[in-house]
């Protein structure tokens, strides 16, 4: 994967088996507008694609063939180093979608969602953000909490974090990425990445999908605040 920067290509797979829908996703994702695209048409594909392609984000149909995202999403995220997945569906299924949270997406986006969206959705899981479609988030979130096998962390350890974390936290679940966050809060990125270490360690959390999770159930922002 590359080192993401201004002026550099972002890497992107995208899986799906509707070749007109990848053909689709091609035309908004330019090389002139910063991406270069990849493809396979299955989930049993990925594994032999990031190989090959080593990309920086991973834009994952959930309804295949022969394997789902979901399946193909919970098999990369095992691996060291795996790109983040971006979930994308046509379908407004709010089971679907909480699960590929569970699998380790770092958000989703429905296909209907307009293109500024999709490019600006798959910028920020490149650099390391989460995205949570706005139209559905408040389900999804529901149906995330009602499938989790155990009960999310008590709202009582937001008092271990510093103000600065609570800050960064904030910052997370309105989808900012780190260097984002560096800038609003006036402090270095490796100092951000610190903070975000310290977060998931006090609050029991594995990723920026499930701290986005955590700061929605425990008031410290509201869905519709998500990627605005």
């Amino acid at each position: 994967m590359t080192s993401q920067s201004d002026g550099e290509l972002i890497a992107v797979l995208v899986v799906d088996d509707q070749e007109l829908v990848r053909g689709g996703l091609r035309r908004i994702l330019r090389r002139r507008d910063g991406f270069v695209v990849s493809e396979c048409a299955d989930g049993d594909e990925v594994p032999a694609a990031i190989a090959a392609h080593r990309p920086d984000v991973v834009l994952m149909d959930l309804r295949m063939k022969r394997v789902g995202g979901i399946e193909a999403t919970r098999t990369l995220r095992t691996q060291a180093d795996a790109p983040p997945v971006l979930a994308l569906t046509t379908f407004d299924d709010d089971q679907l979608l909480s699960g590929a949270l569970r699998a380790g997406a770092a958000g989703f986006l429905l296909k209907d969602s307009p293109a500024e969206d999709l490019i600006r959705a798959v910028r920020t899981v490149a650099l390391g953000g989460s995205w949570l479609d706005p139209s559905v988030t408040p389900r999804v979130l529901t149906a995330y909490r009602s499938a989790r096998p155990t009960p999310a962390p008590g709202g009582s350890r937001l008092t271990e974090l510093t103000a600065r974390e609570l800050e960064v936290l904030e910052l997370i679940a309105k989808g900012r990425v780190n260097t984002e966050i560096a800038r609003s809060l006036g402090i270095s990125e490796v100092t951000v990445k610190s903070h975000v270490g310290h977060i998931f360690g006090k609050l029991g959390l594995r990723d920026r999908a499930a701290a986005i999770v955590f700061a929605f159930d425990h008031g410290v922002v509201a869905p519709g605040e998500s990627n605005s």
